[in-house]
């Protein structure tokens, strides 16, 4: 028997078509699957148009009506897929790991570096390759991309302009996939526990990136305007309190005033540890997370789920650290 598959558009490069004013995403979702017509001999497939925009455009509450869309359609389908853009794919597939646990349904993110109705472009095979993935037993979400599948927690745009534009970040990738053949690396869990969908997302977060000269009075401002902060620092992560601009003071007066702090590093692989140097030692000392193996668009979405539960730091603390769909893997944490 055939599998339902539900495809979920809401626009990006995949969608785009050519205009006066640059790259615009105009294509539907009944013409994305006109356009790979084979699909209908594996599957059986029913689409819906719940957004056409660019990803850079796409906000919490978008991530909220996808979630909403998969919801309302859950017990009438095998599996989803969301055809996407690529700039912030990796956030969306982070943010939706968070707002819908324990599926045991696979949910599917693809989109394209070019656009499905060019002459060479990836937006076939991706596609294609998406909807054969979401007919896989598999469970929860998962970024599919160039012939490979990466859980959606560990996903992360490395190539601005290249077909392999996505990269599994401290974490093997769930599969390979040519053409029928797919090849499994990982294997899900059997999921015991009911789906779970998030309404809630908190997304007063900001995201500051240390460089070398910045004035530590910068946290004045975030402090005012946001409740979570991430900071991208430097190696293993750490805070500059070098006498001009010293950090640690001004980071002890954010958490001072009930802000939600996390420590992440600009070093794309292996994550932050900050019980090895004294500036993430001494940084330690104030009521902060560090992100440990987790990507950035996990963190962020992460704090944002956690603290549109709860506002209470421990809880979100206990909320962070648990290991949700593989999105952390350090272990040893003391809660």
């Amino acid at each position: 028997m055939k599998k339902r598959i539900l495809l979920i558009a809401t626009g990006g490069t995949i969608a785009c078509k050519k205009t006066e004013a640059g790259l615009v995403p105009g294509v539907t979702s009944d013409e994305l699957i006109s356009y790979v017509p084979e699909i209908r001999t594996f599957c059986d497939i029913d689409t819906s148009q719940i957004l056409n925009i660019d990803s850079t455009n796409i906000q919490p509450e978008h991530w909220k009506l996808m979630v909403e869309a998969v919801e309302e359609n859950y017990n009438d389908y095998d599996g989803f897929v969301i055809s996407h853009g690529t700039d912030t794919m990796a956030y969306t597939a982070a943010s939706l790991s968070y707002l819908i646990q324990n599926s045991y349904k696979p949910i599917v993110i693809t989109g394209a570096q070019k656009p499905i109705n060019s002459e060479i472009t990836d937006a076939r095979m991706n596609l294609r390759d998406a909807v054969k993935y979401a007919c896989e037993n598999i469970q929860g979400v998962y970024i599919v991309f160039n012939g490979k599948a990466i859980v959606g927690t560990r996903g992360r745009k490395t190539k601005s302009k290249s077909y392999d534009a996505f990269e599994s970040i401290n974490f093997p990738f769930a599969a390979y996939i040519n053409g029928n053949r797919i090849t499994h690396f990982i294997k899900d869990d059997n999921q015991t526990e009911e789906v779970k969908f998030y309404k809630d997302i908190f997304p007063n977060v900001f995201l500051l990136k240390l460089a070398p000269g910045m004035q530590p009075d910068v946290l004045d401002y975030i402090g005012e305007k946001y409740e979570g902060i991430v900071i991208e620092s430097y190696g293993t992560g750490g805070i500059p309190f070098e006498n001009r601009r010293n950090f640690l003071k001004k980071l002890e007066e954010v958490t001072k005033k009930g802000k939600v702090v996390v420590i992440s590093t600009q070093v794309m692989l292996e994550g932050s540890d900050m019980e090895i140097y004294e500036v993430g030692i001494r940084a330690m000392k104030n009521p902060i997370l560090q992100s440990y193996d987790m990507t950035v668009e996990s963190a962020i979405t992460k704090l944002m789920w956690s603290m549109g539960q709860t506002k209470d730091l421990n809880k979100i603390k206990e909320m962070f650290y648990t290991k949700i769909h593989n999105d952390i893997l350090f272990e040893n944490i003391i809660l």
